[in-house]
């Protein structure tokens, strides 16, 4: 990164708005670029250099921060400044599959620049919470090259690797729990408020559970690397634990279909230890492994 502590920023939804205002405050000088104009005249007036296109964003500065909604949008943005590339690094901060990840890597190599993929695993656009994170991957001499500004815009980092695509493979498996839990809770305050019930006690009991979680995942997280949990009698048990919460979301008019697609995995561990005559936990039947 240049001494004078400058950056472009490319693409201004809220990820991208909370990223230049963190690194306004901490005295950056950041040039940005967005498809729409009413969001790049909103982020001047706090002091960032609205550039007309993204060939001007891209010559103002050496490192390039992307927050665009996919690596799709990568190609068709970055294809309207210069084809070489050559001593700019591209920083893209946007989320994708890890195999997307590393074509992208390959596409911005390829003419001449350099590549670091990061990801926002944060509470929401609060970018400082302590419980932010940066998941960062690429070639380590770059990632340190440029930690001070992926540490101005998140400063808890970790970094994974030089593997372009580790960085989007833990986020992304990190959203696969998110999206589950989010999910549920929202099935779970249904279920209670359209039953009548007090949905602020419920909420207050969630908190409650939500962090002795850790627990969970300490004990169970480990037992994936042995096949998963669960015997017969386990399996047995959730599957008709699930139908308990199905029954009950269904008894107030409640939608049960997020249960029942867990409920089917059961089912599908359960037929699978029958014909494999031992117990195929739920972790292998996720993992395509039936027997």
């Amino acid at each position: 990164m240049s001494a004078k502590k400058s950056v472009s920023v490319l693409g201004l939804g809220p990820m991208g708005r909370a990223t230049v205002k963190v690194l306004l405050e901490a005295g950056y000088d950041v040039t940005v670029w967005n498809r729409s104009r009413p969001k790049l005249d909103a982020i001047a007036a706090l002091g960032a250099k609205p550039a007309d296109t993204v060939a001007e964003a891209v010559a103002a500065n050496d490192v390039v921060l992307l927050s665009l909604i996919h690596y799709d949008a990568m190609y068709g943005v970055l294809e309207q400044g210069p084809a070489d590339l050559t001593g700019k690094t591209i920083v893209n901060l946007s989320s994708d599959s890890p195999e997307n990840t590393r074509k992208g890597a390959e596409w911005v190599t390829g003419r001449g620049g350099e590549f670091l993929t990061g990801a926002f695993m944060t509470q929401s656009d609060d970018l400082h919470h302590a419980a932010s994170r940066l998941y960062v991957s690429g070639p380590r001499p770059l990632y340190e090259a440029h930690r001070g500004l992926l540490e101005t815009i998140v400063p808890g980092l970790e970094y994974f690797g030089d593997d372009y695509g580790l960085a989007q493979l833990y986020y992304q498996a990190a959203l696969a729990q998110f999206h589950a839990f989010l999910t549920s809770l929202e099935q779970a305050v249904a279920i209670v408020d359209a039953a009548g019930g007090d949905v602020d006690r419920f909420i207050s009991l969630a908190i409650g559970t939500a962090q002795g979680n850790g627990d969970f995942i300490a004990y169970f997280g480990p037992l994936t690397k042995q096949g998963g949990w669960g015997d017969i009698a386990n399996l047995k048990m959730m599957h008709a634990g699930a139908q308990h919460v199905i029954d009950a979301a269904e008894e107030v008019g409640v939608n049960a279909d997020l249960t029942r697609t867990i409920q089917s995995f059961y089912q599908r561990a359960l037929d699978a230890s029958e014909q494999a005559g031992t117990p195929v936990p739920v972790y292998r039947i996720l993992r395509g492994q039936n027997a």
